[in-house]
């Protein structure tokens, strides 16, 4: 974040903050979306401009908005907004705040997939099954493995991230208001039936607080995609999942691709986020 001090510390700085380090959807715990780390302008030089994302914001002549590729480093993703008045600043920061953090999060995922290519897990099953191909670091391992579902799981010091897929008829998933409600009961179905648990419980949405829904798009194909938690009934087990139901009316199906997060004693958004990335690498067939 490169801003004057001044600006950072008033109403433009807050403005910013409101926007760039929301909440992030769908987490347990409160994390923002982005970590800031604000810079002076006339510090914004040498190694402080290789960052791969940054916002520059100040007061000029003129009012300007726009997104720069590459200009400090490679790979590299800027935004710069200047305007003639803080009120000016703060009217193009809320008129375009949505476009920018679009811009940075798609960034970071290419950049997250191009690392992953380096040492990919390779699953040919997982095409033969389902017809999608998934770039999965070499760290994850298959878990499971079925005609009808398939479980791949990194291990972490203390926990573990977790990609699922599977499908389920179009008619599973029906519309408007009964979206959410029948991505609930699917996901309940066949983590009830599929994911063994301890003590017999079963691996369930929250239901205290309901997913958020949004349209989503995987390898070209409308998609829902839901962020909520999940947990073990009755066992103090919780966590994010992030789920893509692709629509896919070729197959009469929706493909259903799936992440979530076991790590109770660690920030999870940059595991969310790498789960992410693996599922948006779906190529479907």
């Amino acid at each position: 974040m490169v801003i004057s001090n001044d600006l950072w510390n008033g109403a433009v700085g807050e403005k910013v903050r409101e926007h760039f380090a929301a909440l992030s959807d769908g987490l347990p715990q409160q994390e923002p979306i982005f970590s800031i780390s604000q810079m002076n302008p006339e510090i914004h030089t040498g190694f402080a401009r290789s960052s791969r994302t940054f916002l520059h914001i100040g007061l000029a002549t003129r009012d300007t908005v726009g997104l720069m590729k590459d200009v400090y480093a490679r790979p590299q993703t800027g935004a710069l907004i200047e305007a003639t008045s803080e009120e000016k600043l703060i009217t193009l920061i809320d008129e375009n705040q949505e476009e920018i953090i679009k811009a940075f999060k798609d960034s970071e995922i290419k950049e997250r997939q191009r690392r992953t290519k380096i040492s990919l897990l390779k699953v040919d099953s997982l095409k033969e099954h389902f017809g999608v191909t998934l770039q999965l670091p070499s760290a994850y391992r298959v878990a499971s493995a079925s005609d009808e579902f398939y479980w791949f799981r990194k291990d972490l010091k203390d926990g573990t991230t977790n990609v699922l897929v599977y499908e389920v008829p179009l008619s599973a998933i029906g519309n408007d208001s009964t979206i959410i409600g029948d991505i609930i009961t699917m996901r309940d179905s066949i983590g009830s039936s599929y994911l063994p648990v301890e003590e017999e419980g079963l691996f369930i949405t929250e239901a205290s607080y309901a997913p958020y829904l949004f349209d989503a798009e995987i390898d070209g194909k409308f998609a829902y995609e839901s962020k909520g938690t999940w947990t073990v009934q009755d066992e103090w087990m919780a966590g994010p999942f992030l789920n893509y139901a692709v629509r896919d009316e070729k197959n009469n199906r929706y493909l259903i691709l799936e992440g979530f997060t076991y790590a109770p004693s660690v920030e999870k958004r940059n595991l969310q986020f790498e789960l992410e990335a693996i599922l948006k690498s779906a190529k479907i067939e």
